[in-house]
């Protein structure tokens, strides 16, 4: 099994033997990009697409046939619409998050791009063309809110899921925006936010204009959908169509708010959450610089600390929301990257850590791939 890891300085990709004990790294890989996203395509394992920046230059997307071995870059990477004369238009500053297609539209891949907007490829990543279902609906500017409304690093569109049953329904989150809901592939989308919290609006009920953090859909119930979100973890079935907050069992001196969230793929109920500091001015590190993973067993009605092999203080890093995944082993094995440059392994679901890798850039995305 392999990690593809994208840092602010470039990618790498780690090998682990067969009981997952020791490690090698390839790379770096673009050295000096941006990288923001490196996923596998499940349907053709041999395929990697990359969202990356080179630099002061625009965003590209680069495609690998050979699992890394050899890219070629995106001829027509997401880009929004020129604006008419005298009108000001969107400029795509990256490409944050990149999803494949349903299993039967092998060649089909969907990417969410800074500021908020959503773009589909129908060649396996070579070429990108904007979902206009989204891109220009009349509500978008709306949904998304004004650039000061925007994270310190910028407004992106991120956690673009397929229902596994149905290709065109669709989840999206946006940062800032909330999540939204297409069922004709993209060609409507109405928000999803009923019963989540947005303690920074003037009307903490809103309908749109939440900052989810990472929301994730898990593969055995497509109807089971978790959140991490700003204002604490949530949890949705999807036929009531309400989100609950399942972060109040969290302990208190360490509240609720972190960046991602990962499920365990063969138990609904199961799920790891990496908290960060969201008190004060949001200084987003390690609460206490103790940092810890948590994981629920039961669906959220309670968590349990996991820090075994963890750093016991003076650790302030957090963990960005791709840089969490989970593998399909037995048992499950959990990953991390931090803002400092490591990636932490647990081979036993979280019940201890080693840190396999170390001096990386700062990781923005950790991904499994088999």
């Amino acid at each position: 099994m392999h990690l593809l890891i994208g840092t602010r300085k470039g990618a790498f990709i780690l090998t682990a033997d067969d009981k997952r004990r020791n490690w090698s790294m390839r790379g770096p890989l673009f050295l000096g990009h941006i990288v923001h996203h490196i996923v596998q395509d499940p349907r053709k394992p041999d395929v990697l697409l990359m969202a990356a920046r080179p630099g002061h230059l625009g965003p590209s997307l680069y495609r690998s046939t050979n699992f890394g071995k050899t890219w070629k870059e995106s001829s027509a990477p997401p880009a929004f619409a020129k604006a008419k004369e005298g009108e000001k238009g969107l400029v795509a500053q990256h490409v944050f998050w990149l999803t494949p297609g349903h299993p039967s539209e092998p060649s089909v891949w969907y990417a969410g791009t800074s500021p908020q907007g959503l773009f589909r490829s129908e060649d396996g990543g070579g070429t990108w063309q904007s979902v206009d279902g989204f891109n220009l609906h009349p509500m978008r500017d709306k949904w998304c809110g004004a650039g000061e409304d925007a994270p310190p690093d910028g407004a992106t569109m991120h956690s673009i899921n397929v229902d596994p049953r149905d290709p065109n329904h669709i989840y999206l989150g946006m940062s800032a925006g909330g999540v939204f809901e297409s069922t004709d592939r993209g060609a409507t989308w109405a928000p999803l936010n009923k019963g989540c919290s947005a303690e920074f609006l003037p009307s903490p009920d809103a309908e749109y204009g939440h900052d989810p953090h990472c929301v994730r859909l898990h593969p055995l119930d497509p109807g089971r959908l978790y959140m991490q979100n700003h204002c604490g973890i949530y949890k949705m079935d999807r036929a009531e169509g309400l989100w609950h907050r399942i972060g109040t069992k969290m302990p208190k001196k360490i509240g609720d708010i972190g960046f991602g969230i990962v499920l365990h793929p063969r138990d609904t109920e199961t799920a790891w959450v990496f908290p960060m500091d969201g008190t004060t001015v949001w200084p987003r590190t390690s609460p206490g610089g103790k940092p810890a993973m948590y994981v629920t067993r039961n669906g959220g009605k309670s968590w349990s600390r996991q820090d075994k092999g963890l750093p016991s203080e003076q650790a302030w890093f957090t963990v960005k929301r791709q840089a969490m995944c989970a593998d399909a082993g037995k048992p499950v094995g959990v990953y991390f990257g931090t803002t400092s440059g490591e990636v932490w392994a647990s081979r036993d679901e979280g019940e201890s850590w080693k840190c396999i890798v170390r001096h990386l850039p700062h990781i923005y995305c950790v991904e499994h791939a088999v």
